[in-house]
């Protein structure tokens, strides 16, 4: 799962990064409200955390102007702004919830997982043909036999899961996988890909269907590959 933080104190991005990264989600922060807006609007995020009070745009005007193209993505206000007409006018910008600083970081987990449990991505188990990946308790069977994946292929095979039917390009897996934004050589994704289809038996199968030069896609029809 995708956040974006848009946060201008280095000390508490840096808190909340290291925290949520722990909690096995894909951190990514900026500093100005302009980059946040263009990251927000450019990227695939699972949940956006807000501060009100920015270089550039404000919290407000990137809730405002994401909300017209991302109506269901969550939006958390993190922010000192504490009154009741402020805390509303967040919330009728669009926002889901609202935090006033300073926070708990225990407490902000659990808002963000209610948020997560009120959207469709929050599902907790993907299934194509005799598999299923279960994100609730990180186990994958194929058929009734549990199959042992490393923390990197289950998150590779998740995604494509969660993209089922739809091609997933090198460049954004390496970011949204790998959380890597930088140029960088995406052959390693062919390693995982090969280990996911010989653990899972896909050799003779095309649920993981290479699109050469671009990605993979997941399909849900079982085919020999020709």
């Amino acid at each position: 799962m995708r956040i974006l933080i848009v946060e201008d104190e280095p000390g508490i991005s840096n808190f909340l990064k290291q925290g949520l990264e722990e909690e096995s989600y894909v951190v990514d922060v900026h500093e100005d409200g302009n980059a946040g807006l263009k990251s927000a609007l450019t990227g695939t995020y699972d949940l956006l955390l807000l501060d009100w009070m920015l270089p550039g745009l404000s919290g407000i005007e990137i809730c405002q102007a994401f909300r017209e193209k991302h109506t269901e993505t969550p939006i958390i206000f993190l922010t000192a702004k504490d009154t009741v007409d402020e805390t509303i006018l967040g919330l009728k910008s669009g926002a889901n919830d609202y935090i006033k600083k300073p926070f708990h970081f225990e407490e902000l987990l659990q808002r963000i997982k209610v948020q997560f449990r009120n959207t469709a991505r929050d599902e907790k188990e993907f299934k194509i043909g005799d598999i299923t990946l279960n994100t609730g308790n990180h186990k994958v069977f194929k058929g009734s036999e549990e199959i042992s994946l490393t923390q990197k292929e289950f998150a590779l095979l998740e995604y494509l899961m969660r993209h089922k039917g739809h091609v997933c390009e090198r460049t954004q897996i390496i970011k949204d996988v790998w959380d890597i934004h930088f140029e960088y050589n995406t052959g390693v994704i062919d390693v995982y890909i090969n280990a996911i289809r010989k653990k899972l038996q896909l050799n003779e199968t095309n649920y993981i269907e290479t699109i050469r030069g671009i990605g993979y896609i997941l399909n849900e029809t079982q085919e020999k590959i020709k």
